[in-house]
């Protein structure tokens, strides 16, 4: 791409899941549009996920409307190389206009003109709209407690690619959401001693009487609750497709060989304090666990389904010893602790858009993506629209109502008023047939090559 100025109607600045579903609706809407990526498509996939990450959803649920994984078994959990070429695939059926390897910048609002003025390494782009589609895994996060110590290997999970990584010794991983379980549950099958610092979650089965999680979910209507409980915006949920999908059993991975300890409280002079909720959050777990088994089988009573029963399922292995007499101290030299793995999360960065669409805290203001500044929208985040907003399905439909929104406020400023359509009928003469009210450019006409 090169580009000295160029003009367009609506710029996407990611080119993921969320900027590939993106660009399919506002095509779908007439919207002439780009997409930019500073990398590959679909890159996050690629270089900030383990080398044996699958998917958490099967193949016939973690997908778009208008393509399938033809390849892969409907139930089976796509691996992350393959998760990666779907959406390259996906982008070029839809002859979606994505230039990679552009970076944005910086964004801003004209102060005198509609649109804003976006800055790139390519050049500059003049645009009506902006859409944010970067995703929540922008910056990983490691909290302040980590301690400063040279002897101790730390790395965040964005980084974790195998256990040949890591140096021998003991791990400490830190987080028990789905990135969390999975990496320790490799590690200790690598023959590590692991140990996992659990914190409250939510723990669904994988599959219940035949069926996914993911398809209870969503006919029980879960998908689209559309916010949190009070009090759960720091729960994570543990869940995997590893080894063909298994519904994440803590105990059992104790009875193994890994010791669960609490929340990681602080370091000090080489000890980790360790909070006393383990086993609270452990039965907060089983509590989300078993309300979803009750919803399933009255949905199964009251549809008269014939799914077969499943009572082992219902089966709460006894709290292992490290539960009932948990760790609330440990000397990482004397444990043999060589690496922590933080498994903490990510923060979104959004310094390069200068606009005013974020709260005190720089959290993204907005409804259904629409934000608080006129003409930005984001796509792609947790809890956007809906639960279902963090799977690539619910990307696709939160997409498609950003896609529907500025296609109407398209309409709204095509609108001519009757002095204006005067004009433009006197205008009709003109040799070189242009009107002074035309609104949209066409991309193929901005200078990109």
């Amino acid at each position: 791409m090169t580009v000295e100025k160029m003009e367009i109607d609506t710029l996407v600045v990611g080119a993921g899941q969320a900027g590939v579903a993106m660009s399919e609706h506002l095509s779908n809407q007439g919207v002439p549009h780009l997409v930019l990526e500073r990398n590959r498509i679909a890159e996050a996939w690629r270089t900030q996920r383990w080398d044996s990450l699958v998917a958490n959803g099967p193949a016939w649920h973690d997908r778009f409307p208008g393509l399938e994984f033809d390849d892969l078994d409907p139930d089976a959990f796509a691996p992350k190389e393959r998760v990666a070429a779907y959406f390259e695939a996906y982008a070029k059926k839809i002859n979606a206009p994505i230039r990679t390897g552009v970076e944005v910048k910086s964004v801003e609002r004209n102060s005198d003109r509609p649109g804003f003025t976006i800055e790139t390494s390519k050049g500059v782009i003049e645009a009506n709209r902006v859409v944010a589609a970067t995703g929540p895994f922008q910056t990983p996060v490691i909290p302040p407690i980590a301690p400063d110590d040279e002897t101790l290997t730390q790395i965040h999970s964005a980084e974790y690619r195998n256990p040949q990584q890591l140096p021998k010794g003991a791990v400490l991983v830190v987080g028990a959401g789905s990135s969390g379980v999975q990496i320790a549950d490799e590690l200790q099958r690598a023959g590590k001693q692991v140990y996992l610092s659990v914190g409250p979650h939510d723990r669904p089965p994988r599959a219940y009487r035949n069926r996914d999680f993911c398809w209870w979910l969503g006919v029980l209507g879960e998908w689209d609750v559309e916010a949190r409980q009070p009090g759960t915006e720091h729960v994570t949920i543990a869940v995997s497709g590893a080894h063909g999908g298994h519904t994440v059993d803590f105990r059992g991975l104790a009875n193994q060989g890994m010791t669960l300890v609490g929340r990681t409280q602080s370091f000090d002079d080489g000890v980790v304090t360790f909070e006393s909720d383990l086993a609270d959050n452990l039965a907060r777990g089983d509590e989300n666990y078993l309300l979803l088994l009750d919803a399933a089988d009255a949905y199964v009573a009251r549809n008269g389904l014939d799914l077969p029963e499943e009572p082992e399922a219902r089966h709460i292995l006894p709290d292992p010893e490290c539960v009932t007499h948990p760790l609330l101290e440990l000397d990482l030299a004397k444990a043999g602790v060589t690496s922590i793995v933080w498994a903490t999360g990510f923060a979104v960065d959004y310094r390069w858009l200068n606009v005013n669409a974020f709260d005190k805290n720089g959290k993204p203001q907005h409804q259904r993506g629409v934000s608080s500044e006129p003409g930005v929208y984001f796509v792609g985040l947790p809890w956007l629209s809906r639960r279902g907003s963090s799977f690539i399905w619910g990307v696709w439909h939160d997409a498609k109502h950003i896609a529907d929104h500025i296609a109407t406020q398209r309409k709204y400023l095509a609108y001519h008023d009757a002095s204006q359509r005067q004009a433009e009928d006197d205008r009709k003469d003109r040799p070189d047939g242009t009107s002074p009210y035309s609104q949209v450019q066409n991309v193929s006409t901005m200078g990109v090559s």
